[in-house]
Protein backbone atom coordinates (compact mmCIF):
# COMPACT_ATOMS: atom_id res chain seq x y z
CA UNK A 1 0.00 0.00 0.00
CA UNK A 2 1.24 3.23 -1.00
CA UNK A 3 1.11 6.75 0.95
CA UNK A 4 3.26 8.64 -1.50
CA UNK A 5 1.29 12.12 -1.26
CA UNK A 6 0.13 11.87 2.23
CA UNK A 7 4.04 11.45 3.27
CA UNK A 8 4.67 14.30 1.18
CA UNK A 9 1.69 16.28 2.67
CA UNK A 10 2.90 15.86 6.33
CA UNK A 11 6.26 16.86 5.70
CA UNK A 12 4.82 20.26 4.09
CA UNK A 13 2.48 20.22 7.08
CA UNK A 14 5.27 19.60 9.76
CA UNK A 15 6.94 23.28 8.64
CA UNK A 16 3.34 24.84 9.34
CA UNK A 17 1.32 23.20 11.65
CA UNK A 18 2.81 21.71 15.25
CA UNK A 19 2.85 18.49 15.26
CA UNK A 20 1.71 18.49 11.30
CA UNK A 21 -1.97 17.89 12.85
CA UNK A 22 -4.47 19.95 14.03
CA UNK A 23 -5.65 17.31 17.07
CA UNK A 24 -2.66 15.05 18.69
CA UNK A 25 -4.02 11.81 18.23
CA UNK A 26 -3.89 12.06 14.53
CA UNK A 27 0.01 12.55 14.47
CA UNK A 28 -0.04 8.79 15.13
CA UNK A 29 2.54 9.18 17.90
CA UNK A 30 1.35 6.26 19.59
CA UNK A 31 1.48 3.68 16.31
CA UNK A 32 4.65 5.31 15.03
CA UNK A 33 4.68 6.26 11.17
CA UNK A 34 2.67 8.97 9.43
CA UNK A 35 -0.66 9.71 9.35
CA UNK A 36 -2.47 9.40 5.89
CA UNK A 37 -4.64 12.02 4.46
CA UNK A 38 -8.37 11.85 3.66
CA UNK A 39 -9.03 12.95 0.03
CA UNK A 40 -12.80 11.70 0.78
CA UNK A 41 -15.25 9.62 2.66
CA UNK A 42 -18.59 8.24 1.86
CA UNK A 43 -20.80 5.13 3.55
CA UNK A 44 -18.27 3.19 5.84
CA UNK A 45 -15.14 4.41 3.96
CA UNK A 46 -12.48 6.32 3.97
CA UNK A 47 -10.30 7.30 1.03
CA UNK A 48 -6.95 8.40 1.21
CA UNK A 49 -5.42 11.01 -1.45
CA UNK A 50 -2.92 8.17 -2.78
CA UNK A 51 -6.18 6.17 -3.52
CA UNK A 52 -6.73 3.59 -0.65
CA UNK A 53 -10.00 2.85 0.84
CA UNK A 54 -10.31 1.78 4.34
CA UNK A 55 -13.51 0.40 6.67
CA UNK A 56 -13.63 3.07 9.27
CA UNK A 57 -14.22 2.34 12.73
CA UNK A 58 -13.68 6.29 13.78
CA UNK A 59 -16.20 7.83 12.33
CA UNK A 60 -14.52 10.76 12.74
CA UNK A 61 -14.33 9.81 16.38
CA UNK A 62 -18.40 9.73 16.65
CA UNK A 63 -20.18 11.73 14.82
CA UNK A 64 -20.56 9.70 11.17
CA UNK A 65 -23.39 7.54 12.65
CA UNK A 66 -24.98 7.30 9.51
CA UNK A 67 -22.19 7.29 7.21
CA UNK A 68 -19.96 9.41 6.11
CA UNK A 69 -21.53 11.92 4.04
CA UNK A 70 -25.30 10.58 4.54
CA UNK A 71 -27.66 12.17 1.73
CA UNK A 72 -30.00 13.23 4.23
CA UNK A 73 -26.88 15.22 5.70
CA UNK A 74 -25.58 16.65 2.45
CA UNK A 75 -29.42 17.64 1.21
CA UNK A 76 -29.99 19.59 4.18
CA UNK A 77 -26.54 21.44 3.63
CA UNK A 78 -27.23 22.24 0.38
CA UNK A 79 -31.25 23.95 1.39
CA UNK A 80 -29.50 25.78 4.66
CA UNK A 81 -26.39 26.74 2.98
CA UNK A 82 -28.17 28.63 -0.28
CA UNK A 83 -29.58 30.58 3.37
CA UNK A 84 -26.40 31.50 4.34
CA UNK A 85 -24.07 30.43 6.58
CA UNK A 86 -24.46 32.59 9.53
CA UNK A 87 -27.33 35.16 11.08
CA UNK A 88 -26.29 36.39 14.50
CA UNK A 89 -29.33 36.54 15.64
CA UNK A 90 -31.74 33.33 16.52
CA UNK A 91 -33.13 31.23 13.44
CA UNK A 92 -35.79 28.83 13.69
CA UNK A 93 -33.20 25.66 12.97
CA UNK A 94 -31.99 26.11 17.10
CA UNK A 95 -35.76 26.13 18.55
CA UNK A 96 -36.27 22.41 16.37
CA UNK A 97 -32.90 21.49 17.34
CA UNK A 98 -33.56 22.19 21.38
CA UNK A 99 -37.14 20.31 20.98
CA UNK A 100 -35.45 17.61 20.05
CA UNK A 101 -33.06 17.00 22.49
CA UNK A 102 -35.70 17.99 25.10
CA UNK A 103 -37.94 15.65 23.69
CA UNK A 104 -35.22 12.50 23.82
CA UNK A 105 -33.81 13.06 27.21
CA UNK A 106 -35.94 13.42 30.26
CA UNK A 107 -33.15 14.97 32.32
CA UNK A 108 -32.97 17.80 30.49
CA UNK A 109 -35.72 20.75 30.55
CA UNK A 110 -33.53 23.84 28.70
CA UNK A 111 -30.83 23.37 26.23
CA UNK A 112 -28.43 26.07 24.97
CA UNK A 113 -25.89 25.43 21.63
CA UNK A 114 -22.34 26.14 21.99
CA UNK A 115 -19.31 24.69 19.00
CA UNK A 116 -17.57 22.00 20.55
CA UNK A 117 -18.02 19.64 23.67
CA UNK A 118 -15.18 21.30 25.36
CA UNK A 119 -17.09 24.45 25.03
CA UNK A 120 -20.00 22.64 26.50
CA UNK A 121 -18.23 20.79 29.57
CA UNK A 122 -16.80 24.09 30.56
CA UNK A 123 -19.91 25.81 30.43
CA UNK A 124 -21.82 23.25 32.64
CA UNK A 125 -18.48 23.12 35.39
CA UNK A 126 -19.40 27.06 35.55
CA UNK A 127 -23.05 26.63 35.36
CA UNK A 128 -22.82 24.50 38.51
CA UNK A 129 -20.34 26.60 40.20
CA UNK A 130 -22.35 29.81 39.72
CA UNK A 131 -25.29 27.89 40.82
CA UNK A 132 -24.22 26.18 43.84
CA UNK A 133 -22.14 28.76 44.90
CA UNK A 134 -19.14 26.33 45.65
CA UNK A 135 -15.70 25.77 43.57
CA UNK A 136 -14.67 22.15 44.30
CA UNK A 137 -15.74 19.69 41.12
CA UNK A 138 -14.54 15.79 41.21
CA UNK A 139 -13.62 14.18 37.97
CA UNK A 140 -12.27 10.55 37.63
CA UNK A 141 -8.85 9.22 36.10
CA UNK A 142 -9.13 8.96 32.33
CA UNK A 143 -12.72 10.68 31.59
CA UNK A 144 -11.36 13.31 28.88
CA UNK A 145 -14.03 16.33 29.15
CA UNK A 146 -12.13 18.56 25.94
CA UNK A 147 -9.08 20.21 26.91
CA UNK A 148 -10.73 23.17 29.67
CA UNK A 149 -8.36 23.65 32.52
CA UNK A 150 -9.37 22.38 34.90
CA UNK A 151 -10.11 18.71 33.83
CA UNK A 152 -7.42 17.69 32.04
CA UNK A 153 -5.89 15.83 35.43
CA UNK A 154 -5.90 12.36 34.59
CA UNK A 155 -7.13 12.75 31.64
CA UNK A 156 -7.87 10.34 28.52
CA UNK A 157 -8.02 10.29 25.08
CA UNK A 158 -4.90 12.73 23.02
CA UNK A 159 -3.39 13.56 26.68
CA UNK A 160 -3.18 10.02 27.85
CA UNK A 161 -1.85 8.58 24.36
CA UNK A 162 1.15 10.99 24.27
CA UNK A 163 1.75 9.71 28.05
CA UNK A 164 0.95 13.33 29.47
CA UNK A 165 -2.36 13.30 31.23
CA UNK A 166 -1.74 16.22 32.64
CA UNK A 167 -1.04 19.79 30.49
CA UNK A 168 1.58 22.18 30.59
CA UNK A 169 0.69 25.67 31.22
CA UNK A 170 -2.15 25.35 33.04
CA UNK A 171 -1.70 26.85 36.34
CA UNK A 172 -1.84 24.69 39.51
CA UNK A 173 -4.22 27.03 41.21
CA UNK A 174 -6.51 26.73 38.85
CA UNK A 175 -6.53 22.83 39.02
CA UNK A 176 -6.45 22.80 43.10
CA UNK A 177 -10.03 22.50 43.09
CA UNK A 178 -10.59 19.48 41.09
CA UNK A 179 -10.56 15.94 43.10
CA UNK A 180 -9.51 13.47 40.61
CA UNK A 181 -10.99 10.15 41.58
CA UNK A 182 -10.55 6.26 40.22
CA UNK A 183 -13.58 5.39 37.92
CA UNK A 184 -15.64 2.92 39.47
CA UNK A 185 -14.76 3.16 42.71
CA UNK A 186 -17.80 3.52 45.61
CA UNK A 187 -15.29 3.29 48.32
CA UNK A 188 -13.23 6.46 47.13
CA UNK A 189 -16.04 8.57 46.34
CA UNK A 190 -18.29 7.72 49.31
CA UNK A 191 -15.01 8.94 51.61
CA UNK A 192 -14.72 12.41 49.72
CA UNK A 193 -18.12 13.19 49.69
CA UNK A 194 -18.50 12.41 53.34
CA UNK A 195 -15.78 14.81 54.04
CA UNK A 196 -15.84 17.28 51.96
CA UNK A 197 -19.53 16.66 50.16
CA UNK A 198 -20.76 19.85 51.32
CA UNK A 199 -17.94 21.76 49.11
CA UNK A 200 -18.28 20.25 46.33
CA UNK A 201 -20.18 22.49 43.35
CA UNK A 202 -20.33 19.42 40.82
CA UNK A 203 -19.28 15.81 40.07
CA UNK A 204 -18.68 15.70 36.14
CA UNK A 205 -17.82 12.22 34.22
CA UNK A 206 -18.19 10.12 31.06
CA UNK A 207 -21.13 7.67 32.28
CA UNK A 208 -19.70 5.42 29.54
CA UNK A 209 -15.54 6.09 29.34
CA UNK A 210 -14.66 6.52 25.67
CA UNK A 211 -11.41 8.23 26.21
CA UNK A 212 -9.47 5.62 27.75
CA UNK A 213 -10.34 3.04 25.56
CA UNK A 214 -13.97 1.97 26.13
CA UNK A 215 -15.01 1.53 30.18
CA UNK A 216 -18.43 -0.14 31.14
CA UNK A 217 -19.66 1.47 34.53
CA UNK A 218 -20.63 -0.68 37.54
CA UNK A 219 -24.56 0.56 37.96
CA UNK A 220 -24.38 0.56 41.74
CA UNK A 221 -21.49 2.79 41.20
CA UNK A 222 -23.68 5.22 39.50
CA UNK A 223 -26.06 4.85 41.76
CA UNK A 224 -23.98 6.07 44.35
CA UNK A 225 -23.13 9.39 42.43
CA UNK A 226 -27.04 10.16 41.75
CA UNK A 227 -27.50 9.49 45.88
CA UNK A 228 -24.75 11.51 47.13
CA UNK A 229 -25.06 14.34 44.64
CA UNK A 230 -28.01 14.86 46.17
CA UNK A 231 -27.56 14.47 49.68
CA UNK A 232 -24.63 17.37 49.29
CA UNK A 233 -26.62 19.64 47.15
CA UNK A 234 -24.15 19.18 44.09
CA UNK A 235 -24.59 19.06 40.56
CA UNK A 236 -24.09 16.02 38.77
CA UNK A 237 -22.68 16.10 35.22
CA UNK A 238 -23.23 14.16 32.03
CA UNK A 239 -20.37 14.82 29.62
CA UNK A 240 -22.46 12.65 26.99
CA UNK A 241 -20.57 13.80 23.69
CA UNK A 242 -19.79 10.61 22.92
CA UNK A 243 -22.45 9.06 23.48
CA UNK A 244 -25.53 11.24 23.81
CA UNK A 245 -27.62 10.03 20.83
CA UNK A 246 -25.18 7.36 19.60
CA UNK A 247 -26.21 4.98 22.68
CA UNK A 248 -29.57 5.34 22.52
CA UNK A 249 -32.28 7.98 21.79
CA UNK A 250 -31.65 9.19 25.27
CA UNK A 251 -27.98 8.73 25.52
CA UNK A 252 -26.38 6.57 28.03
CA UNK A 253 -28.68 7.98 30.20
CA UNK A 254 -31.37 5.93 29.23
CA UNK A 255 -29.49 2.48 28.87
CA UNK A 256 -28.12 3.21 32.67
CA UNK A 257 -31.66 4.61 34.32
CA UNK A 258 -29.57 7.66 36.04
CA UNK A 259 -30.78 11.32 35.67
CA UNK A 260 -28.04 13.58 35.96
CA UNK A 261 -29.01 17.07 36.65
CA UNK A 262 -26.71 18.89 33.47
CA UNK A 263 -25.86 16.95 30.21
CA UNK A 264 -23.14 17.84 27.73
CA UNK A 265 -23.10 17.19 23.63
CA UNK A 266 -21.35 17.42 20.54
CA UNK A 267 -20.64 14.88 17.98
CA UNK A 268 -23.88 13.37 16.45
CA UNK A 269 -26.14 16.66 17.45
CA UNK A 270 -23.91 17.65 14.61
CA UNK A 271 -24.14 15.81 11.76
CA UNK A 272 -20.12 16.17 10.96
CA UNK A 273 -19.91 19.48 11.49
CA UNK A 274 -18.49 21.42 14.93
CA UNK A 275 -20.95 21.82 17.42
CA UNK A 276 -22.03 20.99 20.89
CA UNK A 277 -24.46 21.45 23.64
CA UNK A 278 -25.41 21.28 27.43
CA UNK A 279 -28.81 21.07 29.01
CA UNK A 280 -30.39 20.03 31.83
CA UNK A 281 -32.76 21.35 35.02
CA UNK A 282 -34.78 24.55 34.16
CA UNK A 283 -33.61 26.30 37.74
CA UNK A 284 -30.13 25.78 37.28
CA UNK A 285 -29.74 26.56 33.30
CA UNK A 286 -31.58 29.94 34.21
CA UNK A 287 -29.03 31.03 35.62
CA UNK A 288 -27.16 31.76 32.44
CA UNK A 289 -27.07 34.83 30.92
CA UNK A 290 -29.55 36.87 30.26
CA UNK A 291 -31.74 35.30 32.49
CA UNK A 292 -29.12 34.80 35.56
CA UNK A 293 -25.52 35.91 36.37
CA UNK A 294 -23.36 32.83 34.68
CA UNK A 295 -21.70 34.06 31.32
CA UNK A 296 -21.90 31.80 28.49
CA UNK A 297 -21.94 33.24 24.78
CA UNK A 298 -20.47 32.91 21.12
CA UNK A 299 -21.29 34.06 17.87
CA UNK A 300 -21.72 31.06 16.13
CA UNK A 301 -23.41 28.92 18.84
CA UNK A 302 -26.70 27.46 16.86
CA UNK A 303 -24.98 28.16 13.63
CA UNK A 304 -27.57 27.48 10.80
CA UNK A 305 -25.42 24.65 9.19
CA UNK A 306 -24.86 22.55 11.78
CA UNK A 307 -28.67 22.70 13.35
CA UNK A 308 -29.64 21.55 9.94
CA UNK A 309 -27.12 18.59 9.37
CA UNK A 310 -27.66 17.58 13.18
CA UNK A 311 -31.21 17.63 12.54
CA UNK A 312 -31.73 15.94 9.95
CA UNK A 313 -28.81 13.16 10.97
CA UNK A 314 -31.49 12.75 14.41
CA UNK A 315 -34.54 12.40 12.02
CA UNK A 316 -33.30 9.63 9.99
CA UNK A 317 -31.69 8.10 12.98
CA UNK A 318 -35.00 7.85 14.74
CA UNK A 319 -37.57 6.65 11.53
CA UNK A 320 -35.00 4.05 10.54
CA UNK A 321 -34.97 2.32 14.23
CA UNK A 322 -31.63 3.23 14.08
CA UNK A 323 -30.28 2.06 17.78
CA UNK A 324 -31.69 -1.64 16.97
CA UNK A 325 -29.99 -1.59 13.65
CA UNK A 326 -26.44 -0.38 15.30
CA UNK A 327 -26.80 -2.82 17.82
CA UNK A 328 -27.59 -5.81 15.46
CA UNK A 329 -24.61 -4.29 13.52
CA UNK A 330 -22.04 -4.32 16.94
CA UNK A 331 -23.25 -8.04 17.79
CA UNK A 332 -22.24 -8.72 14.52
CA UNK A 333 -19.00 -7.34 14.39
CA UNK A 334 -18.34 -8.40 17.97
CA UNK A 335 -18.87 -12.47 17.00
CA UNK A 336 -16.22 -11.52 14.42
CA UNK A 337 -13.56 -10.58 17.08
CA UNK A 338 -14.71 -13.09 19.42
CA UNK A 339 -14.11 -15.50 16.88
CA UNK A 340 -10.99 -14.33 15.64
CA UNK A 341 -9.41 -13.98 19.12
CA UNK A 342 -10.49 -17.16 19.91
CA UNK A 343 -8.60 -18.91 17.05
CA UNK A 344 -5.32 -17.10 17.09
CA UNK A 345 -5.40 -17.60 21.20
CA UNK A 346 -4.34 -14.12 21.88
CA UNK A 347 -4.81 -13.05 25.74
CA UNK A 348 -7.13 -10.05 24.73
CA UNK A 349 -9.93 -7.91 26.68
CA UNK A 350 -13.08 -6.93 23.97
CA UNK A 351 -15.44 -4.46 25.45
CA UNK A 352 -18.75 -3.68 23.35
CA UNK A 353 -21.96 -1.48 24.38
CA UNK A 354 -24.10 -0.37 20.99
CA UNK A 355 -22.13 0.53 18.25
CA UNK A 356 -18.65 1.40 20.27
CA UNK A 357 -16.39 -0.96 21.17
CA UNK A 358 -12.51 -1.47 22.16
CA UNK A 359 -9.76 -4.46 21.78
CA UNK A 360 -7.45 -4.39 24.96
CA UNK A 361 -3.84 -6.33 24.19
CA UNK A 362 -4.16 -7.63 28.10
CA UNK A 363 -6.17 -9.85 29.99
CA UNK A 364 -7.14 -7.86 32.47
CA UNK A 365 -10.89 -7.24 33.29
CA UNK A 366 -11.07 -3.46 32.26
CA UNK A 367 -13.06 -1.40 34.88
CA UNK A 368 -10.71 1.72 35.72
CA UNK A 369 -7.88 3.61 33.79
CA UNK A 370 -5.32 1.46 36.15
CA UNK A 371 -6.33 -1.92 34.27
CA UNK A 372 -6.38 0.00 30.80
CA UNK A 373 -2.72 0.78 31.40
CA UNK A 374 -1.71 -2.96 31.37
CA UNK A 375 -2.74 -3.07 28.18
CA UNK A 376 0.82 -4.41 25.22
CA UNK A 377 1.54 -1.16 23.66
CA UNK A 378 3.56 -2.82 21.43
CA UNK A 379 0.47 -5.67 20.35
CA UNK A 380 -1.32 -2.63 19.53
CA UNK A 381 1.03 -1.14 17.69
CA UNK A 382 1.39 -3.95 15.39
CA UNK A 383 -2.58 -4.80 15.41
CA UNK A 384 -2.67 -0.97 14.22
CA UNK A 385 -0.77 -0.95 11.54
CA UNK A 386 -1.41 -4.59 10.05
CA UNK A 387 -5.40 -3.43 9.99
CA UNK A 388 -4.60 -0.72 8.13
CA UNK A 389 -2.42 -2.32 5.66
CA UNK A 390 -5.27 -4.34 4.91
CA UNK A 391 -7.46 -1.68 4.40
CA UNK A 392 -8.71 -1.51 7.71
CA UNK A 393 -8.55 2.10 9.71
CA UNK A 394 -8.96 1.93 13.59
CA UNK A 395 -8.40 4.60 16.06
CA UNK A 396 -4.25 5.04 16.00
CA UNK A 397 -4.47 4.43 20.13
CA UNK A 398 -4.95 2.15 22.25
CA UNK A 399 -6.75 4.72 24.63
CA UNK A 400 -9.35 5.39 21.94
CA UNK A 401 -12.72 4.07 21.04
CA UNK A 402 -14.19 2.05 17.74
CA UNK A 403 -17.26 3.12 16.67
CA UNK A 404 -19.73 1.60 13.98
CA UNK A 405 -21.73 3.32 11.45
CA UNK A 406 -25.24 2.44 9.82
CA UNK A 407 -23.53 2.24 6.87
CA UNK A 408 -21.49 -0.42 7.79
CA UNK A 409 -22.44 -3.94 6.70
CA UNK A 410 -21.64 -7.98 5.76
CA UNK A 411 -18.81 -6.43 3.33
CA UNK A 412 -17.37 -4.46 5.68
CA UNK A 413 -17.59 -7.21 8.25
CA UNK A 414 -16.16 -9.29 5.73
CA UNK A 415 -12.80 -7.22 5.38
CA UNK A 416 -12.26 -6.65 9.27
CA UNK A 417 -12.67 -10.37 9.49
CA UNK A 418 -9.64 -11.00 7.01
CA UNK A 419 -7.34 -8.10 8.48
CA UNK A 420 -8.03 -9.36 12.17
CA UNK A 421 -7.06 -13.11 11.01
CA UNK A 422 -3.61 -11.49 10.29
CA UNK A 423 -3.30 -8.70 12.69
CA UNK A 424 -3.55 -11.17 15.74
CA UNK A 425 -1.93 -14.01 13.88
Amino acid sequence: MQHTKSNELFEQALKRIPGGVNSPVRAFRAVGGNPFFAQSAKGAYLHDVDGNAYVDYVCTWGPSILGHASEPVLGALRKALEAGTSFGVPGPLEVEMAERICQSLPSVEKVRMCNSGTEATMSCLRLARGYTKRDRIIKFEGCYHGHVDALLVKAGSGALTLGCPDSAGIPAAVAADTICLPFNDAAAFQKVMTEMGDTIAAVILEPVPANAGLILPDPDFLKLLRTETTRCGAVLIFDEVMTGFRLARGGAQEILGIKPDLSAFGKVIGGGLPVGGFGGRADIMDWLAPLGPVYQAGTLSGNPLAMAAGIAQLETLFKEDGFARLEKIGAALENVFQSALKKCGRPCSFTRIGSMFCLYFTEQPIRNLEDVKTADLEAFRKYFHVMLENNVYVPPSQFETCFLSLAHGEVELEITAKALAKALS
